[in-house]
Order: C-alpha cells, then sequence, then structure tokens
C-alpha cells in the first residue's frame, strides 16, 4: 500500500476528492479522514455541495464505507472523536486515519482493537502526524488514500490536487515557514550558523514531534533517535533542534489546556 495525502481547506473540498478517489476505483477501506474541531452532528450539519441539503457526515460515511461505531470488521469503516493534545476535538474516519490518532497516543489501541492489518499499520506515515495536526489545528481537513501501487498513487495523488488539495510536502514546508525565522534567531543567538545547520536542526525539531517521541527527553528517546535519525542524532544542531520541537510540543499543549 502506498499512502498518498491531501490538505484541503474546507470537509467540502474533501468530500469532492473523495468522490473522485472512489470513480478512480479505490476501496471504500481505503480512503480515510481527519477533520478539527466537529463531532459527527456538525460535520453532517456541512452541505455535500453547495446546492445539497445538510449531510457531510452521512455522505462521508457512505463514501468512505459505512460507519458503525467504531468499526465494522476487519475492512470495514471507523469513526472515532477525540482530543489530541495541541489541538482539541478531531473526528477520523477509516480504519487509517484512526490508526494514526492511535500513534499519536490520543487513542489507547487504536488500531480498531486489532482490525487494521500489520502490513497496513507498518506502513504508517508516522513521522508526518504533526504536518496532519498542524492542518487540522488551523481548520483544515486531511484525506489519506491508500493506493494499490505506484501507478495508482500517482493517479490518486494528481485526484486529489485537481480537488484543490496541497500535498503533504507542500504543507510541510509552510509549517516551517510559519516556525523559521523565531528558531534561525534564537539558534544564531547561540553563536552558531543557522544557514549551514538549519536541514539537521530542522530535523531534530520535527523528531521531538514524532508520536514514539514527544513527551520524552532526548535520553529517554535516544534508541528510537538512533533507529529513526542514525545519521544526524549525535549532532549538535539535532540536539537543539530536538530540544526546541520539545518546548514547541508543550506550549501547544499548554494553549488547549489554558483555554
Amino acid at each position: 500500500m502506498k499512502a498518498v495525502t491531501g490538505v484541503f481547506h474546507s470537509t467540502t473540498e474533501a468530500q469532492r476528492a473523495i468522490q473522485s478517489l472512489k470513480s478512480l476505483g479505490l476501496k471504500h477501506e481505503n480512503i480515510n479522514l481527519l477533520a478539527p474541531g466537529a463531532s459527527l452532528r456538525e460535520l453532517e450539519a456541512v452541505p455535500t455541495l453547495e446546492t445539497e441539503q445538510p449531510g457531510m457526515g452521512k455522505a462521508l460515511g457512505a463514501v468512505v464505507g459505512g460507519v458503525s461505531g467504531a468499526a465494522a470488521g476487519p475492512i470495514g469503516a471507523a469513526l472515532l472523536s477525540v482530543a489530541l493534545p495541541g489541538i482539541g476535538s478531531v473526528v477520523a474516519i477509516g480504519l487509517y486515519a484512526a490508526a494514526l490518532l492511535g500513534a499519536g497516543g490520543a487513542v489507547a489501541g487504536a488500531v480498531a482493537g486489532g482490525a487494521l492489518e500489520n502490513s497496513v499499520s507498518d506502513g504508517l506515515p508516522k513521522d508526518e502526524l504533526f504536518v496532519y495536526e498542524d492542518a487540522l489545528r488551523q481548520g483544515r481537513t486531511v484525506i489519506i488514500a491508500l493506493a494499490d501501487g505506484e501507478g495508482q498513487a500517482d493517479v490518486a495523488r494528481q485526484a486529489l490536487a485537481d480537488a484543490g488539495a496541497e500535498a503533504i510536502d507542500a504543507a510541510r514546508k509552510q509549517w516551517w515557514i510559519g516556525l523559521r525565522d523565531a528558531e534561525a534567531v534564537h539558534y544564531q543567538a547561540t553563536g552558531r550558523d543557522f544557514a549551514s545547520d538549519e536541514n539537521i536542526y530542522q530535523r531534530g525539531f520535527e523528531a521531538a514531534l514524532h508520536p514514539e517521541i514527544r513527551g520524552k527527553s532526548f535520553e529517554e528517546a535516544r534508541d528510537s533517535l538512533h533507529q529513526y535519525y542514525p545519521s544526524v542524532h549525535d549532532q549538535e544542531a539535532f540536539r537543539r533542534g530536538f530540544d526546541r520541537g520539545q518546548r514547541h510540543y508543550q506550549r501547544l499543549i499548554k494553549l488547549v489546556t489554558d483555554r
């Protein structure tokens, strides 16, 4: 399976994209959605199209494969509404989306009670989870499509783009642009050259947001850092980026806690 992701400004755009993916032959259970700050009732209150009556939640449930509580069998759809640290309420439709929330620590055993095949769950892009979270924090909707091979992935990627999606790489770039200036000032205040160290520094910052690492000190996460970032984890720029990423995550949690 090849994961293809698109970030949308509205659930209406996302719903259109899902219809397009279905028309291309993607299976119900391989289309997943993450939407911010909305209960199922709120999703149902959003029109599927400008000319249609409310019913987004029901439409998405039908499109993705039929929602019936937590899960509908090993290849059925799942719907979860949970609170994520630093974000708040998030609705996930699809087992893959539910598994991603579980990867973030929000749902105990969230791979729908083991219903998601290991071959799929092992391929979860956990190192991209913070990008999805940032999109959700901005009120955007994320679609994750599981394609059968690179050919179908290319077609799905184009379908998402045609529906108005921002690619995950572009979303990741915009996320860092929003943080970069402040991080450059902080790093250069220590007498170091941010321009030459930025790539490694950013990787350290992102590492602190990895779902298997976040909340841990550098020493506590050392084994995981060695596993995921073997060539750079012991560099000074990486360590400093990691420390700043930890502080960033704690600030996000505090923002929600103080609301």
